[in-house]
């Protein structure tokens, strides 16, 4: 069937390296660590005690105190990011059928700050059920995007994915393919994250997960280096809107770049470590290239998973050397969790902002805290360290990998009428 073609007309973003694309790119560019002690909870006497949070978020700058209340941190962010994007697109000056508008808002978690507050005041309190009425619409994870849809009155598909860090990219393909099979005009998607609080940093450190250099929080964060110990928690959400292109076109709009193919694969391995010959990541970028009816030699820039584990960033560079061959070495290759940290189901959002910004931007963001390549790592890689690098972009890869084997790709393309 003729599918119809999808760009982005829209971006927005909350994170810890800014309050707004533009922060946010502008410290990418600069290499910016957005790593710090922790100051949402007392973690004196965890094992990891830094994380990459939102800095001076106060949720009343940007939501009625009333319905801020209402929502869980992670709902706030996605309404914070899904505003900028949605008047970024010109949306409020727009015409358009609300019936075929809709919302994919990805959380790998959910609002865990609400379930662990209600579970701790029930267990510190006298045995009587006292739970907010708002308990539950807080705490579910498709709640973000039923609250981005009633604030803007979009009544097409609206719904919620869960794919551990591979959500928020499984939300942009979600919406890519209701749009190009004619069952949408426009989305709001995206994804959101808050779980830096005493339960996520304990389960993610009992499960070594996390780096634990809290005397070098501002370098913990080391993608591909022989000295990584895991990846940084961080928040914060990114949204993208994403149109159908002959709708864009009638609005007159900036677009910023086409998304052009999305895969997905599961490794179907271990719990939480990836397949060592890296066959699902192998498996997912190979079937999104075919997706975007792509060579592999087209791709200038792969925004890496790289969170920094010793397992994943192995296999990760196996599989791009598997797909790419001699064009492996030609490519730029960064991992942005160096910056802002893992965000776990909201990393795929944020990550794809960025794989589209170095197209509008022609520059590659580093990867930071690289200083001694791991010896299992091939060293003709160009991992852009340290210092960003000038490079036309036509396309872009993305890579999230999550728990569970979950794995999903997408591939942006500077736009061409």
């Amino acid at each position: 069937m003729d599918l119809k073609r999808v760009v982005v007309t829209g971006v927005g973003t909350i994170n810890p390296l800014g309050h707004s694309v533009k922060e946010y790119w502008d410290n990418l560019e600069k290499g910016v660590s957005g790593a710090n002690m922790i100051t949402l909870f007392d973690a004196s006497k965890f094992k990891t005690q830094f994380a990459c949070e939102v800095k001076n978020f106060d949720p009343q700058e940007y939501i009625d105190r009333k319905e801020a209340r209402k929502l869980d941190r992670y709902a706030q962010f996605a309404l914070v990011a899904a505003d900028e994007a949605y008047n970024d697109a010109k949306l409020g000056e727009a015409d358009l059928d609300l019936d075929k508008s809709g919302v994919i808002w990805a959380s790998g978690i959910g609002g865990i700050n609400t379930l662990l507050n209600e579970i701790r005041d029930f267990v510190n309190g006298d045995g009587t059920p006292r739970f907010s009425p708002f308990f539950i619409p807080k705490m579910i994870s498709d709640i973000a995007a039923g609250h981005i849809s009633m604030k803007y009155n979009f009544r097409g598909p609206n719904f919620g994915t869960v794919s551990a860090c591979a959500s928020s990219t499984n939300a942009l393909i979600d919406a890519f393919n209701y749009i190009r099979l004619g069952k949408a005009k426009l989305f709001i998607t995206g994804g959101s994250e808050a779980a830096i609080n005493e339960a996520g940093m304990g389960g993610f450190s009992s499960m070594h997960a996390i780096s634990s250099r809290n005397d070098e929080f501002a370098t913990a964060s080391r993608p591909f280096d022989i000295n990584r110990d895991g990846f940084v928690m961080g928040e914060g959400g990114a949204a993208l809107i994403l149109e159908e292109l002959d709708h864009a076109l009638a609005r007159g709009v900036k677009i910023y770049a086409e998304l052009v193919g999305g895969g997905m694969s599961a490794d179907a391995h271990h719990l939480t470590a990836p397949h060592p010959e890296g066959k699902g990541a192998i498996n997912v970028m190979t079937y999104a290239l075919e997706d975007a009816n792509l060579k592999p030699e087209d791709v200038d820039y792969i925004n890496v998973h790289g969170t920094a584990t010793p397992l994943g960033d192995i296999a990760e560079t196996i599989a791009i050397k598997s797909i790419f061959g001699e064009h492996a070495y030609k490519l730029n290759i960064s991992s942005t969790k160096s910056m802002m940290g893992h965000l776990l189901g909201a990393a795929g959002a944020v990550e794809s902002l960025a794989a589209i910004m170095t197209i509008e931007r022609g520059v590659i963001p580093p990867t930071i805290n690289l200083k001694n390549l791991d010896e299992n790592i091939d060293p003709k890689l160009n991992l852009t360290p340290n210092t960003a690098q000038k490079r036309v972009v036509n396309v872009a890869l993305s890579n999230t990998f999550g728990f569970g084997g979950h794995n999903a790709s997408v591939i942006f393309k500077r736009y061409q009428g």
